[in-house]
């Protein structure tokens, strides 16, 4: 008997590096189209119609049939089975997972990891882990619960636009943001998006997120952490590393990079960063 990690495409794991994995995809829709996060649309692919688009695409959660049919398949596959989803202030996904797994009582734990994307990321990263160790399913849900309060996700973005797309701001204050160059900074905080600040120009940005950084207590580099990007390009990226070189030097040998796909992509547009790590 083995255990099955299973996950949300909202988590931007990259699947084909992990045994006994399973990704569940949102749907990404882009006006009459329909695709599934991950699977049939790449994140390369989202942002190119992203740009390409004016209509700003929509997200759904995953259905409870979806999360059904991935446990009967661990199950009958003799595996117990760790389900980390996206915080449940942020989407109805959660609630599908365990509507789905109450015909499965001792076999599938479900967590809310009370975050998203690169947070969410290194989360599951901690289980994978914890599977190594040979914990059962039932310790491993046990101590993801108590880990995820040290779960830090702090992200610059780069444009307002949209969250003016959305009807998250008004145009007038996209418009005035976008000739002030403000970029705000926004953290998920007990499984809610907050703004933390807005700065003006991306120097003053990447001063907020290393405040934050250092406001957590810094990283516990012998946890998992990740670097996010949204976009074609990592650029934005590169250059927050190599002005907070200070943050990473002596504490790791490499970086872990990661591209952020549609279901959040979608809310954020390109050129957002993120910085995911526990807390020390």
């Amino acid at each position: 008997m083995g255990i099955r990690i299973i996950t949300d495409s909202a988590s931007d794991m990259i699947v084909e590096n992990v045994e006994n994995f399973e990704f569940i995809p949102l749907t990404v829709t882009f006006g009459e189209e329909e695709f599934l996060d991950g699977i049939n649309l790449s994140h390369r692919e989202f942002y190119e119609k992203l740009v390409e688009r004016d209509e700003l695409p929509h997200t759904s959660q995953a259905t409870p049939f979806v999360f059904e049919e991935a446990y009967k398949r661990a199950v009958e596959n003799g595996d117990d089975a760790v389900v980390v989803t996206m915080s449940a202030k942020l989407s109805g996904t959660w609630q599908s997972a365990v509507t789905a797994a109450q015909s499965y009582k001792g076999k599938v734990f479900v967590v809310d990891s009370e975050n998203v994307t690169v947070g969410e990321h290194a989360l599951i990263d901690y289980a994978i882990r914890l599977r190594a160790q040979e914990k059962t399913a039932g310790e491993i849900a046990e101590e993801l619960e108590k880990a995820k309060k040290r779960v830090r996700l702090v992200a610059l973005l780069d444009t307002l636009e949209y969250l003016k797309k959305g009807g998250r701001i008004s145009k007038a204050a996209a418009f005035a943001g976008g000739l002030l160059s403000i970029k705000p900074v926004v953290a998920v905080e007990a499984g809610e998006v907050v703004v933390l600040g807005k700065a003006r120009g991306s120097k003053q940005g990447n001063n907020l997120l290393c405040e934050e950084i250092k406001k957590a207590g810094g990283i516990d580099f012998s946890m998992p952490h990740f670097l996010g990007y949204t976009g074609l390009s990592d650029a934005l990226l590169q250059k927050y590393i190599r002005d907070n070189e200070a943050l990473w030097k002596g504490g790791i040998e490499e970086l872990q990079i990661t591209t952020v796909g549609g279901a959040i992509g979608t809310h954020v547009g390109p050129g957002a960063i993120a910085v995911a790590f526990f807390s020390a």
